[in-house]
C-alpha cells in the first residue's frame, strides 16, 4: 500500500494526539491560578496517564516493529517513524513534567512551608524519626536481592520502584536490587517546628543502605523503575474465559520492558548493568531528575491539613431536582422520564434505584451490565441482596475491562455465589454499554423500568467523572432493553430496535446516516448543524463524513476531551468545524450527539465514542432524549460547554491547542456553572414545596353552602 492511499484525508495520528491531550493536563499543573495541591494532582495524572500509554500504546507500536510490520497507518506513518516521533515527544514531555515540579511547584510549596528536605539536611530529631521508622517498620519488609552467578537478576514487577546498588568487596564489584515496598506509603512526614516536612521512602532506604549490606562497601546507588507491555492477549475461544483471563493477567507481570526510568546521576557502571539485565534499548531509557514515579503525588495532595489548598469540592445535590419530593422512585419515573447529571447531582439516585428494586416485593427481575465498579460497590451489594431476596438477577460482567480484570473477576465470583446469573458477554466483543433493567409487577401487568447512562456504574468515579443518566419506563425502551439483554445472554439475533441505537450492528450506519442527512439538508438550504461531545474522535470514515458535511456548509461544533484525529479549520476541507477540549476539575466523560435535522433538532446520549472499537468491536448503547424539557436541558448542557472560557482549549489547524480568547467574554467555568445550576434547580423545588405546604387547607369536616 502506498503512502498516498494510507493517508487519503487530513488525519492527525492517534498516539500523537493522545500526547497532546496529556500536555493539556500538564498545563493545568502549570496553571498558577489553580490551588497548589490540585496542581500536584494534575501532575500525578500526567504520570499515571503516561504509564498506561507505555503499557498499551507504545508497547503495541514496539510489537509491530518486532513483527516486522512496516505499513504506514492512515496518518502516513510507519511503526518505526511513529515510534521515533513518540520517543522524541515523550522525552520533551518528561522534561516539561520535571521542570513544572522543580521550577514551579516546589517553590510554591515552600511558600506555604511544605518541603521535602534532603536527608543530609535533616536535624537530629528528624534523623532519629526516620531511623526509628526504618528499624520498626521498613526494615522488616525489605528484601535486598543480590545478583551473582547463583542468584539471577529478579523478575521485577511492572511499575515497581527499585534501587540498584553497586557494591565492592575485596576489589570486586557486585550488584544488588532493593525494591521500595509499594505496600507502605511513599512518603513519611517528619517532626517539624515550622510548617510541614516530608521524606520519600526511597531516600530513607538509601540513607540506611549500609545496614542492608554490612559486609560490602557501597560504591553507588540508583533508583529505577521498569514499565512492561501490559496489553492482554486473551484466547476468547477458551472454554473458560475467566480462567483464560486469569492466566493472561499473570503473563502481564512478565511482559517485555518498554521503558526504563533512571535517576539522572546514575553512574555509568550501574546504568550499563541495568540495561544489560533488562534488555532495553537506548531510546527506552528516560533519565530523570527525580523523584521517579510521580503518581504518588495524588495521595500526597490528599494529606489531611491540605484541604484549603484544593479546589472547593463540588458537592452533589441529593436528591437531584428531578426526584425531589418523591419517596417512591418508581412513581417518579412513571410520571415522566428523569435526567440526572453527575457529579453535580448525586449518583445515589442510581444506587437507590437498585437498592429499592432489591427490596421491593413487586420486583421480579433485575438485569444489568457492569464494566467498571468500585472496590466496595453498593450496586453489587444491592444486586446480591436482590438475589438473596429471591429475585431473578442477571449481570453481565465485562471481564475484559482493561486493568480492571482482576476486580471484575472477584465481583463475578461473589455475584455467582449469591445466586445471580452472571454472563461475560459476547465472544470477540467488549460489552461497554451502560444499562439497568428492572422488571416490576404492577396491578396485574408487567412494567419495565430502565436506567441508561454515559458512564460506569461506579460510585467512586462518579464523584469526579461527568456523566448523564436517563430513567424511563416507556414501553418502547423497555422492549428494546429486553431484546438487548436477550442478545447478550442468549442466542437471539439482534432485533430492529425501536428507540435504541446499538453497536456493533446498528451504530455505525446510524451515525453515518445522521451526518449525511445534515449534509443533504445544507445542500438544500435547510437548517443544518452537528454538535457532538465525545472522549475521542478517531474513526476515519466518520471524520471523512464530517469533512464532507463541513464542505457542504454544515456548522459543526465538536467537544473532544482526548484524542482528536480530525483536523479543524483547513481551508476547503474543515473550515466549518471547531474543536474544543475541556480539561478541568472533573474528568469529562459524557457522550452527547445533537443533529439540527432541518429545524427539528434530535439529541442522543450514550456510551460510545467515535472510534472504530466503539462502532465495530463493542456492544455500545446510544439513546434519544425525547421529553421536551429534558431535550432543552440536554441542548443547554452542550451550549454551556461551548461557552467555557476557562477550561476549554481550541484546536488549531496545525493540531496544537490554545486557550480560548477571553477578551470581551464573561469568565465561564462550565463545570462550576453546572454545579450552581444543580443547586439552583433543587432550591427552586424546595421553595415551591414550602409554599405548597403553607397553603390553607379546607376543613374536610366543614361544608359551606
Amino acid at each position: 500500500m502506498s503512502s498516498k492511499k494510507a493517508a487519503p484525508l487530513p488525519y492527525h495520528n492517534r498516539e500523537l494526539s493522545w500526547l497532546d491531550f496529556n500536555i493539556r493536563v500538564l498545563e493545568e499543573a502549570l496553571e498558577k491560578d489553580n490551588p497548589i495541591m490540585e496542581r500536584l494532582n494534575f501532575l500525578s495524572i500526567t504520570a499515571s496517564n503516561l504509564d498506561e500509554f507505555f503499557m498499551v500504546r507504545v508497547a503495541g507500536v514496539m510489537e509491530q516493529i518486532r513483527s516486522k510490520y512496516n505499513e504506514p497507518d492512515i496518518s502516513g506513518l510507519t511503526p518505526k517513524e511513529l515510534l521515533s516521533k513518540l520517543t522524541d515527544k515523550i522525552h520533551t514531555f518528561t522534561e516539561r513534567q520535571y521542570s513544572c515540579l522543580h521550577r514551579s511547584i516546589v517553590p510554591a510549596l515552600k511558600r506555604i512551608n511544605v518541603t521535602f528536605p534532603p536527608v543530609q539536611e535533616l536535624n537530629n530529631k528528624q534523623l532519629k524519626h526516620i531511623e526509628e521508622y526504618f528499624d520498626k517498620i521498613l526494615f522488616p519488609v525489605l528484601t535486598p536481592l543480590a545478583v551473582d552467578r547463583s542468584r539471577p537478576f529478579p523478575l521485577l514487577a511492572n511499575k515497581s520502584l527499585n534501587i540498584a546498588v553497586r557494591l565492592e568487596k575485596d576489589g570486586e564489584s557486585y550488584f544488588a536490587v532493593v525494591q521500595v515496598p509499594s505496600i507502605l506509603p511513599r512518603f513519611l512526614e517528619l517532626p517539624c517546628e515550622k510548617g510541614r516536612a516530608f521524606v520519600l521512602l526511597e531516600n530513607i532506604i538509601i540513607h540506611k543502605l549500609s545496614q542492608l549490606f554490612e559486609l560490602h562497601e557501597i560504591k553507588a546507588y540508583c533508583p529505577f523503575r521498569l514499565t512492561r507491555n501490559s496489553d492482554l492477549d486473551i484466547d476468547e475461544e477458551s472454554e473458560d474465559l475467566m480462567l483464560a483471563i486469569e492466566k493472561s493477567i499473570k503473563k502481564r507481570k512478565r511482559g517485555r520492558p518498554v521503558r526504563l526510568e533512571l535517576i539522572q546521576k546514575c553512574d555509568r557502571e550501574t546504568k550499563e548493568f541495568l540495561v544489560e539485565m533488562l534488555h532495553v534499548q537506548e531510546r527506552d531509557i528516560y533519565e530523570l531528575p527525580g523523584p521517579i514515579d510521580l503518581t504518588f503525588l495524588s495521595k500526597f495532595c490528599g494529606v489531611r491539613g491540605f484541604e484549603n489548598y484544593r479546589f472547593a469540592p463540588i458537592r452533589p445535590v441529593d436528591p437531584p431536582a428531578d426526584f425531589w419530593g418523591y419517596e417512591d422512585i418508581f412513581e417518579a419515573i412513571r410520571e415522566k422520564d428523569r435526567l440526572v447529571h453527575h457529579p453535580y447531582e448525586s449518583f445515589n439516585s442510581v444506587v437507590r434505584f437498585v437498592e429499592t428494586a432489591a427490596d421491593d416485593p413487586n420486583v421480579l427481575a433485575i438485569k444489568q451490565t457492569l464494566y467498571r465498579v468500585s472496590g466496595n460497590s453498593p450496586i453489587v451489594a444491592a444486586l446480591i441482596k436482590a438475589a438473596e431476596n429471591g429475585k431473578q438477577v442477571t449481570v453481565l460482567v465485562e471481564l475484559k475491562a482493561r486493568f480492571d480484570e482482576e476486580n471484575n473477576i472477584n465481583w463475578a465470583k461473589k455475584l455467582e455465589h449469591a445466586g445471580c446469573h452472571v454472563v461475560y458477554g459476547l465472544s470477540g466483543l467488549k460489552t461497554h454499554c451502560k444499562i439497568l433493567l428492572v422488571v416490576r409487577r404492577e396491578d396485574g401487568v408487567i412494567r419495565r423500568y430502565l436506567h441508561m447512562g454515559t458512564g460506569n456504574y461506579n460510585d467512586s468515579t462518579a464523584r469526579f467523572y461527568t456523566d448523564i443518566g436517563l430513567f424511563t419506563c416507556k414501553e418502547p425502551f423497555g422492549v428494546d432493553a429486553s431484546s438487548l439483554f436477550n442478545v447478550l445472554t442468549g442466542y437471539s439475533l439482534p432485533p430492529e430496535y425501536r428507540k435504541m441505537v446499538v453497536a456493533p450492528e446498528g451504530m455505525r450506519p446510524f451515525f453515518e446516516r445522521m451526518i449525511e442527512h445534515e449534509t443533504e439538508n445544507a445542500k438544500k438550504g435547510l437548517p443544518s448543524g452537528i454538535t457532538a461531545k465525545v472522549n475521542s474522535l478517531v474513526d476515519p470514515h466518520i471524520i471523512q463524513l464530517l469533512y464532507e458535511a463541513s464542505q457542504a456548509g454544515v456548522p459543526i461544533h465538536l467537544i473532544v476531551r482526548g484524542i482528536c484525529c480530525l483536523i479543524p479549520g483547513l481551508p476547503g476541507v474543515s473550515e466549518n468545524i471547531t474543536v474544543i477540549s475541556i480539561v478541568g476539575q472533573l474528568l469529562e466523560h459524557s457522550r452527547i450527539f445533537q443533529f439540527e435535522n432541518a429545524g427539528n433538532p434530535k439529541i442522543y446520549m450514550g456510551s460510545a465514542d467515535w472510534m472504530p472499537r466503539n462502532l465495530d468491536r463493542r456492544v455500545e448503547l446510544v439513546f434519544p432524549i425525547e421529553d421536551e424539557d429534558l431535550r432543552e436541558r440536554a441542548f443547554s448542557i452542550l451550549e454551556l460547554m461551548l461557552s467555557d472560557t476557562v477550561n476549554a482549549r481550541v484546536q488549531l489547524s496545525d493540531t496544537t491547542y490554545t486557550h480560548i480568547d477571553k477578551r470581551g467574554k464573561p469568565t465561564i467555568r462550565s463545570q462550576i456553572e453546572f454545579a450552581r445550576l444543580a443547586r439552583k434547580a433543587l432550591e427552586e423545588k424546595e421553595v415551591i414545596g414550602k409554599e405548597e405546604a403553607y397553603k390553607p387547607l379546607r376543613n374536610p369536616h366543614f361544608e359551606s353552602d
